[in-house]
């Protein structure tokens, strides 16, 4: 005899394409501790954001090593840092639905559903689920569809950017500026263009590229992970 289901766990397996054997998983990973402590004295879907943290990392690296064979390990660890941040998970969190199902207690309520650490923990919390439920094979077709755009077009190079900007404004009130270091002269150079990013006086990324753009957005993601404890 099959578990029952709520009708908002319901709605989250439809969003995710993916039936729980466990529904239970599902309904903790939309429990927020907030609820949890008012209902039952328990911690709701903590324990499933930590654990969803950690596989999140390694299902966007396995995903970023398969599609950019060219990437050195430097790329690869800046590129997982620009997708899996706050800002970015709380995005894929709307995208899926989950504010309008995220169980809030009373307090929360008031606003928890707009607020992206609450978003982006209960992303994590659901990949946690995932994983606990199917193993990575469940979780690696979500994340891949979630973050599919900026895969598939090399978009956690150009967001780098935008995020760094915003990330600059709100913690320093000034637009980072790109100063090209260094420059081979030779056409076709993978890394003829070395360029630094700063904000006021201070260096916070470096980056190579074949062209001044490419090496922006390379010294953009170094920033991003320099500034990964924030934006997450």
């Amino acid at each position: 005899m099959s578990a029952s289901r709520a009708p908002d766990c319901e709605a989250l397996e439809q969003a995710l394409g993916y039936r729980f054997r466990d529904p239970a998983l599902a309904a903790t990973a939309l429990t927020h501790p907030s609820y949890a402590y008012e209902t039952d004295g328990s911690r709701g879907n903590e324990r499933l954001e930590f654990l969803g943290d950690a596989v999140l990392g390694l299902a966007i690296a396995a995903l970023l090593y398969e599609r950019e064979p060219s990437w050195t390990e430097g790329e690869l660890t800046r590129a997982r840092a620009a997708l899996v941040n706050r800002r970015s998970l709380a995005a894929r969190a709307r995208a899926l639905g989950l504010p309008q199902w995220l169980r809030l207690g009373r307090t929360e309520a008031l606003e928890g559903r707009d607020k992206e650490s609450i978003l982006a923990n209960c992303f994590e919390a659901v990949i946690g689920a995932l994983y606990l439920d199917g193993g990575l094979a469940a979780v690696l077709p979500v994340a891949e569809r979630c973050f599919r755009e900026e895969l598939e077009s090399g978009g956690a190079r150009r967001d780098a950017k935008t995020a760094f900007q915003e990330w600059a404004h709100a913690a320093h009130r000034r637009t980072p500026s790109y100063h090209t270091v260094g420059d081979s002269g030779i056409e076709n150079d993978d890394a003829r263009f070395t360029v630094e990013v700063r904000v006021g006086a201070e260096a916070w990324g470096r980056g190579v590229g074949r062209t001044k753009r490419a090496a922006e957005a390379a010294a953009a993601l170094e920033a991003l992970a320099r500034a990964g404890e924030v934006l997450r």
